[in-house]
Order: structure tokens, then C-alpha cells, then sequence
């Protein structure tokens, strides 16, 4: 795992020194530079923490030049003498964190904390959305690995993509994955889904309308395609799309170019569509529903989603994090017996991650906070064989999170007991400490995945020393870069 990088600008020897010493202890990877290099030296894809000095031979376009990288554009630490203001513009100064030096180890290391938060704000607001719907796309199968694969390798390009998959396996999780990896991720992503709209009004919402148009066109109106300028517009349904205006979006796909309804003047747009269906529109263009040049215009990078009956062994991952959603949203817990997790496995799911992710919302509003065995499950999962293979111990995931703050401490701990102390012991027995060998295991994995790897952040959210960790990675053969 990745350790976060810090890049030191000082031309203090003796405080670099201590600076790196103490970042070093705390597990970040610290280098030092010089200013110059600042640019150079980040053109890659981490986005380090940076740490500027007062006193090196400062020069604000080597700063400028930095963040003219979008993925640079976070607060940095800037250090200044005890006794004198900061020597920075105006236009720097929205990006810094100050610190008086000489400085206590708290403030430090409280300074660095603040760099964090700042950089994880900034980047919030951008990813919130996008997070919530990648999680649909959790898993280790196969399937799914192909398709992060395909991702990865036309994120980089402009090819229109056309996403194929059933109702509800996550279409317009891989357009948005395809958008926040791309090079247009700091414009729009622009959804509409073209069977939703009456046929009628699809063309004003595609592409804007004038004033006086037609009855009710009081004022002008972007569409879409002006909306998602330099961004991405996805249309998802693309299956169901008029006829008469599938010609009109054949033209703007290989002209660039529109006109309002209403008006005559041509617009020239930058946009990248990304569509989706779950239609089979060869079929369709068999039937005459959908045109073919329309089809081989959209078709130039194909991804295929498939359903998740045919990728059952995501379902656990799948509960997990569709569980620790639920828990960062403050609505409850829940957690899930083997054999219950068996059991969804074996269906069919129709609904694909829809269906699963509404299902569990709904066990958790009926057993909050409780275990979730097969017999509280609907009716339609008492029909399938769930003999676990091994053991029936409750699935493994992180304990919940009871941020409530009208809970005591010990109150919180006699509920994380209690659900502790709910276990299903097979009538053959086990092996108690093999079992709790592999529950530590398994949590310090979690850990260190949470903390980016840090061993300093993963003790504390064990709440164990850090050597006392490290102790225990060497007992489990944990290295840190698995």
C-alpha cells in the first residue's frame, strides 16, 4: 500500500532535518527538494502533501506553475519565523496553512492533520457522488475486474463508449467511473435518461430551445449538450430514443454541432457522450427501432456489465460495503450469518444491485443493529441449500459505527459486546484461537487499507501502540506494500 508522500521546500538544514525525522516516524514518505523542482517532480499521479519554508530562495511562479496542475490544487504548509508575518501573495494565500516556527510537536503534526482534511474537502464535494455509486462496481470477480480494466484503458481517450447490461447492474456507475478518470473529470457530467422523457420535449432538453419556440418558451434554454460543455453527457436508455431524433443526434455526434429548437444559429460543442442500454439494439435495428449508422457511431468502445446472478461470489463484498454505507449515512447496522450470506448468493436477482442494495436497506430497518440469520430473510431465499462450507460464525465486516452522540462509552461497548457475543457455533465444533487469529487478521487488513497503509493511523483506529502493531504485522506476515 501506498504511503502518502511529502515533499519538503527548505533551505534550513537543520529544520528539514527534524521535519523529515518526525514525518519519517509517522510513516509518510518525506523528500526534500528544491523549488525549482517542484513541478517538475510531481508530474506524475500522487498528489503530494508540500511543505514550503520561509528563508529558501522563494520564487512564487515555481508555486504557480505547481498548481497549475489540477490534482495539485490543495493547501500546503507554508512555515515562517517566529516574530514575522508570511511573506506570500494574495493569490497563495488561499492555499496555505501557516506555522510559526520554532513549533511544538503537536501543533506539527495537528498542521498536517488540518492538510489532510483541507485536501479531502476540496476533493468532496467532486467525489461524493462518484463514491456512492463506485461501490456498485465492488468486487473481485472476474467480471468485474475485466470491466475496471476496460475502464482504465478508455478513460484516457475521447472514444464514445456504449455501456450494455440489465437493469440495475451499475451502467451508470461505469460512465461516471469512465468521467472522474478522465481528463474532463474537473467539468459536468451531464445524466438523462431518454426513455423518461415524453418524445415530444427530448430535443429542447437535448438541445435547448428559444425564446417563443413553441407555447410555454418564456425564456431561453440551455440544453443538455451546452450544459455538459467540455464535460461528459451520459444517455442512459439510448435504447428507447425516438426515431426523428436519433438522426438529429447522429449529426451532432459526427458534426459537433446543434441548433436550439427555435433558432438558427449553429453551436459548436465539446462534449463526450457516454451511453447506456439494456436493450440488445441489434435486435432493435432488426425491428427498425433504432438506426444502425446511429449504432456503429455509438459503438466504438463497447462495455458489457453482467448481471449479478453471473457474478455471484461479489454479493459479500457487495453487502459490506453496501452495509458501511448505511452505517456513514448514521441509518442503522445490520450484519449477516454465512449461511444468510450463502443464501443470497444462490439467487437469481433480477434487480441485480438494485434489488440487493433495497433489500438490505430494509433488513436493516427490521433488525437494527441485530445478526440477520436465513430464517430472517424473505421467503423466496428459504428455498436454497445454505449449509455453510466451513463454520456458520457471523460474516466478518468492521464493527459498526455508533456515532450517536447521546451514547455513553460504556454503553457503546456493551452493544459492540452483545453483538460480539452473537455466534453461531457449528455442531462440530472449531478451533477458537485459529478463529480469532484470522478475525485479527483480518481487521488489522482493514486497518491498514483505511489508513492508506499508514501503520501510526491504522493503531490508532485499533486503538494499540504502534509498535504493538507492528509486532503483530510481523506475527501475520503483513508486509506494507500487499
Amino acid at each position: 500500500m501506498a504511503l502518502q508522500k511529502v515533499f519538503v521546500v527548505d533551505g534550513d538544514k537543520t529544520r528539514n532535518s527534524e521535519i523529515e525525522t518526525v514525518l519519517s516516524f509517522l510513516d509518510y514518505k518525506v523528500k526534500s527538494i528544491a523549488i525549482e523542482k517542484l513541478k517538475s517532480t510531481t508530474n506524475n499521479d500522487e498528489s503530494p502533501l508540500i511543505i514550503l519554508a520561509e528563508g529558501v530562495d522563494f520564487k512564487e511562479e515555481y508555486v504557480h506553475s505547481f498548481f497549475e496542475n489540477a490534482k495539485n490544487q490543495q493547501p500546503f504548509l507554508y512555515i515562517y519565523n517566529k516574530g514575522k508575518a508570511p511573506k506570500i501573495s494574495k493569490t497563495l494565500a488561499s492555499y496555505l496553512v501557516p506555522l510559526e516556527w520554532p513549533t511544538s510537536y503537536q501543533k506539527f503534526i495537528n498542521c498536517i492533520r488540518q492538510l489532510q482534511s483541507a485536501e479531502h474537502s476540496l476533493n468532496q464535494e467532486v467525489s461524493q457522488r462518484a463514491t456512492e455509486l463506485f461501490r456498485s462496481l465492488v468486487g473481485n470477480s472476474q467480471e468485474v475486474k475485466r470491466v475496471r480494466q476496460l475502464i482504465q484503458q478508455v478513460c484516457v481517450s475521447d472514444a464514445t463508449v456504449l455501456i450494455l447490461g440489465e437493469s440495475g447492474t451499475g451502467k451508470e456507475v461505469i460512465a461516471r467511473n469512465i468521467h472522474y478518470h478522465s481528463t474532463r473529470r474537473q467539468k459536468a457530467f451531464v445524466p438523462i435518461n431518454c426513455g423518461a422523457i415524453p418524445a415530444e420535449l427530448i430535443e429542447s432538453e437535448l438541445f435547448g430551445h428559444e425564446k417563443g419556440a413553441f407555447t410555454g418558451a418564456l425564456t431561453a434554454r440551455q440544453g443538455r449538450f451546452e450544459l455538459a460543455e467540455g464535460g461528459t453527457l451520459f444517455l442512459d436508455e439510448i435504447g428507447d430514443m425516438p426515431m426523428q431524433m436519433q438522426v438529429k443526434l447522429l449529426r451532432v455526434l459526427q458534426e459537433k454541432v446543434f441548433e436550439r429548437v427555435g433558432g438558427t444559429k449553429p453551436i459548436t460543442c465539446n462534449v463526450r457522450v457516454l451511453a447506456a442500454t439494456h436493450r440488445d439494439l441489434k435486435n432493435e435495428i432488426e425491428k427498425g427501432n433504432f438506426r444502425e449508422d446511429l449504432f456503429y457511431r455509438l459503438d466504438v468502445f463497447p462495455i458489457t456489465i453482467a448481471p449479478l446472478r453471473e457474478r455471484a461470489e461479489d454479493i459479500p463484498m457487495l453487502v459490506s460495503e453496501l452495509v458501511q454505507r448505511i452505517e456513514n449515512d448514521k441509518k442503522g447496522s445490520v450484519r449477516f450469518t454465512s449461511a444468510a450470506l450463502m443464501a443470497l448468493c444462490q439467487h437469481d436477482w433480477p434487480g441485480n444491485v438494485r434489488e440487493l442494495a433495497n433489500m438490505v436497506e430494509r433488513l436493516t430497518i427490521i433488525h437494527a443493529y441485530g445478526v440477520v440469520d436465513v430464517k430472517d430473510l424473505p421467503d423466496k431465499f428459504q428455498q436454497y441449500d445454505h449449509t455453510p462450507a466451513v463454520t456458520q460464525e457471523e460474516f466478518a465486516l468492521e464493527p459498526p459505527m455508533f456515532e450517536d452522540p447521546s451514547l455513553s462509552v460504556q454503553e457503546i461497548v456493551a452493544t459492540q459486546n452483545n453483538h460480539a457475543a452473537v455466534g453461531i457455533l457449528p455442531e462440530q465444533g472449531m478451533d477458537l484461537k485459529e478463529h480469532l487469529n484470522g478475525l485479527e487478521l483480518s481487521l488489522i487488513q482493514q486497518a491498514l487499507n483505511d489508513s492508506g497503509g499508514v501503520v501510526a493511523h491504522a493503531a490508532k483506529k485499533l486503538n494499540m501502540r504502534r509498535t504493538t502493531l507492528v509486532e503483530k504485522m510481523r506475527k501475520h506476515d503483513i508486509q506494507r506494500s500487499d
